[in-house]
Order: C-alpha cells, then structure tokens, then sequence
C-alpha cells in the first residue's frame, strides 16, 4: 500500500471507492449523499483546487494494482491546525491499515505541511475510528455530536 496526494488522476478510483463502500460507511458515519455521486468529477475537480490553495490536504491509500483501499484527508488547515478525517473500505477493513496511514498523515502534517496541532472526532460508538486516533497520540479533549450522534473530540500536537 501507498500514501498518494490526490490528484486528477484519482478521480475515478475514488467515486467507484466511495460508490462500493457506500452503504459500509453509512453504517458508522453520515452518508455523503446522492448529489455526492451524481455530480463527483465537479466535487473532485474543486478538492483539487481547495489542495492547490493550501486549505486542504487529501490523501489516498493505493494498493499495488491501483485500487484505492482508504482516504485520510486534512481539512480547514487554518492557523497552523486542520481536521483529520479518514476512511477505510470494508475490503480493507482490520488490517491497521489505517492506523498506518494516518500516522504517515500526521507526519505529514507537521513536518511538510507546518501544522501544529490536528483536530478529529468520532462518534462514541465507532470504536474503531477511536482506537486509530488513540493509537496515533490523539487525545479526548471533549464531547459534541455528529449529526445527532454523542461524539468525542480529539486533539494531537
């Protein structure tokens, strides 16, 4: 597996990604929603220029035959600080997997990106997506919810 900067070039792979997981993940995090799919070139063209701008970090996880097993974005970097956010599909699902690459994100995160501090949270009951951040330093620093949901919130420096 590799860790990629998106690029135009992830486009397709990424709708059929999120096509093919689509139920999976709307089973532990809020669905992307129809227009998400019907309109994806449009949505990937501007995540590409939200990254040229320096918003915004996204990432994919490749196999070796080019099949995108995951996606571990940065969003909103403002002030030195962004949110993690990241998804593994279910066929690559209990691997560490994404302990892994969000650990290479992190890296990234501050020693190429100049970040100083990252923000994450996840519902309560993703026990998964707690154990990924735990594992890569994160820490509880609240609560909130997600769309509806009781959330924890997390912070890594």
């Amino acid at each position: 597996m590799r860790l990629q900067q998106l690029t135009a070039e992830h486009r397709d792979a990424i709708l059929a990604f999120e096509t093919l997981n689509r139920d999976y993940f709307a089973a532990s995090v809020p669905d992307r929603g129809d227009d998400f799919f019907a309109d994806y070139p449009a949505r990937h063209a501007a995540l590409l220029a939200m990254q040229a701008a320096g918003t915004d970090h996204f990432h994919v996880l490749v196999t070796e035959d080019g099949t995108i097993a995951g996606r571990v974005n940065l969003v909103c970097v403002e002030g030195g600080e962004a949110e993690l956010g990241y998804r593994i599909g279910r066929d690559f699902a209990g691997r560490g997997l994404a302990t892994d690459a969000v650990r290479q994100v992190c890296e990234l995160a501050f020693a190429e990106y100049g970040l100083k501090r990252l923000r994450a949270a996840t519902t309560v009951d993703n026990h998964g997506s707690r154990a990924v951040l735990l594992r890569n330093g994160f820490t509880v620093v609240g609560e909130t919810t997600l769309d509806g949901q009781p959330a924890l919130l997390f912070t890594r420096a």
